[in-house]
């Protein structure tokens, strides 16, 4: 699998290159013993916020070390399929963005904002009322990630059709995560299923740089971390330099309330990923800060913060260069 890299968040995006961690064999076994502890602390804080909550959850964390294989702290029905909602707006984007990568669209290309591709719900393209807009790709997809706009979607799936994407996310190795193409138009699509097995996998892949360039890996990374973003779960009770370092999607349906994310430390590099997704027989018109499992994602986020700062599981990170660097430092050997 290729590696090109992860980009360095730490007090906020930088313009440099990738980061990775880097340690000692000694660190690695000292650190690999306080994973295991921090593991421990993280289950038993998920298993009494679930309790508490109600609902049916799955969920999948994970504990990241450069010196050592990652550690699974939460394991929950990880592989169960579920309504993705809004969390398969991250395939949306991998499917965009590997497509940029390939040479086959441009952040810069544009799409027509007409009247008729609208969607309500969340986002702000439908309080407009007045159309016609021609607006870029990179204006979509952040207004896709940073708001979750519904619109958005159809917008992407103009310049990306849904059979397109799941062909980008079999490719990349998900079998589970999948949008559901509308047979009535080619380039429209509900967002259909996914598991917290294989969300987890998709950000920790990201933030390794394993799945797109470093280029579209700088960007995604750098939009799922902004702070105009949502804010009502995991990192609702934490300072803006706290949520700059955690890069995060969440989804919400009638019954289903879903949220994961990366976790980075203050030198940039990802400590803990994060994927939880539930059900609920009640609280369905709820999309605010005051549902129950929107409440524990906000407990569980500011403790799991206070946990993985206070350890040393993740070594400290490097900058390395970017694509195009590397490229350059190629060919000037």
């Amino acid at each position: 699998m290729e590696r090109r890299g992860v980009i360095k968040l730490g007090a906020g995006l930088t313009a440099g290159g990738a980061v990775l961690g880097t340690g000692s064999a000694a660190h690695g076994a000292a650190a690999g013993e306080e994973a295991r502890s921090l593991a421990a602390s993280i289950k038993r804080l998920y298993d009494a916020e679930r309790a508490k909550a109600g609902g049916t959850w799955q969920a999948k964390v994970t504990l990241l070390d450069g010196a050592n294989p990652p550690v699974a702290a939460v394991d929950h029905d990880s592989t169960s399929v579920q309504t993705a909602a809004s969390m398969n707006k991250l395939g949306i984007a991998l499917g965009v963005l590997d497509k940029i990568d390939r040479g086959e669209l441009a952040l810069d290309d544009r799409v027509t904002l007409d009247a008729d591709i609208i969607l309500t719900g969340s986002g702000f393209y439908f309080h407009q009322t007045a159309y016609g807009d021609e607006i870029t790709v990179a204006n979509v997809l952040v207004a896709m990630l940073l708001t979750s706009d519904n619109t958005s979607v159809r917008l992407c799936g103009l310049v990306c059709p849904p059979a397109e994407i799941n062909e980008t996310l079999a490719a990349k190795g998900f079998t589970d995560t999948r949008v559901e193409p509308n047979p009535a138009n080619p380039s429209r699509m509900w967002l259909g299923d996914t598991t917290t097995a294989e969300t987890n996998d998709l950000l920790h892949r990201l933030a390794l740089g394993e799945l797109l360039s470093a280029g579209s890996t700088r960007f995604l990374l750098g939009v799922l971390s902004g702070l105009s973003g949502y804010h009502d779960g995991f990192r609702r009770s934490m300072s803006s330099a706290e949520r700059s370092r955690i890069a995060m999607k969440y989804g919400a349906d009638d019954a289903t309330r879903n949220e994961s994310g990366v976790v980075f430390n203050t030198a940039g590099a990802p400590v803990l990923v994060y994927s939880f997704m539930s059900q609920f027989e009640d609280h369905w018109d709820d999309y605010g800060a005051t549902h129950p499992a929107v409440q524990a994602h906000a407990r569980m986020g500011r403790k799991i913060l206070d946990l993985v700062d206070a350890a040393s599981i993740a070594a400290d990170a490097v900058t390395l260069e970017s694509d195009e660097e590397a490229g350059a430092a190629g060919l000037a050997g």
